[in-house]
């Protein structure tokens, strides 16, 4: 557990870091615009910077919100149904996401390393455009052990979701 906590403050971390860096760099470069010259053009840089750090922040994301019960889900409907066909369907839905997602990143990282050996770059970066497919692989690898750890027992993200539910329904 402690290396899953560990995990947990990492990301938890880079997410921040990653956001709040996203910010400051969008009101350089609205500032920079604002005054105009050289200085605007000498920061084109930043909107690609952000859209890279974008994509890293919504795959890495993916797996505390997981973990959390906060991704989509019609639980209503899941759970009537489970009830009703006495069929293990949490287990199931975790068994199909850990499979699902360690498909996607095997995929993203095939890409990743297909678009590495091209030797493309970024035109403003002049960053490898491999990492730019690395988030989603990285991003799919957190997700699965998310299932993963779900599946064996040791997280239990629905519990989120029920308390959150129980927290919705008691009165003001």
């Amino acid at each position: 557990m402690r290396a899953l906590a560990a995990l947990r403050l990492a990301e938890r971390t880079a997410l921040v870091i990653l956001f709040l860096t996203m910010v400051a760099l969008f009101a350089l470069n609205v500032v920079a615009r604002q005054l105009g010259g050289d200085l605007a053009s000498d920061l084109a840089w930043i909107d690609e910077a952000v859209r890279v750090m974008n994509l890293f922040l919504v795959f890495l994301a993916a797996g505390l919100a997981l973990e959390r019960g906060r991704h989509v889900s019609v639980h209503t409907w899941r759970d009537r149904l489970a009830a009703r066909s006495r069929l293990p369907l949490r287990k199931l839905i975790d068994a199909l996401g850990l499979l699902f997602s360690l498909y996607v990143a095997w995929l993203g990282l095939k890409m990743a390393l297909f678009v590495f050996s091209t030797g493309q770059q970024s035109p403003t970066l002049g960053l490898a455009m491999g990492w730019i497919y690395m988030a989603p692989a990285i991003g799919f690898v957190l997700l699965a052990l998310r299932y993963g750890l779900n599946l064996a027992g040791v997280t239990d993200r629905y519990a989120a979701q029920a308390a959150a539910e129980a927290n919705a329904e008691e009165p003001a």
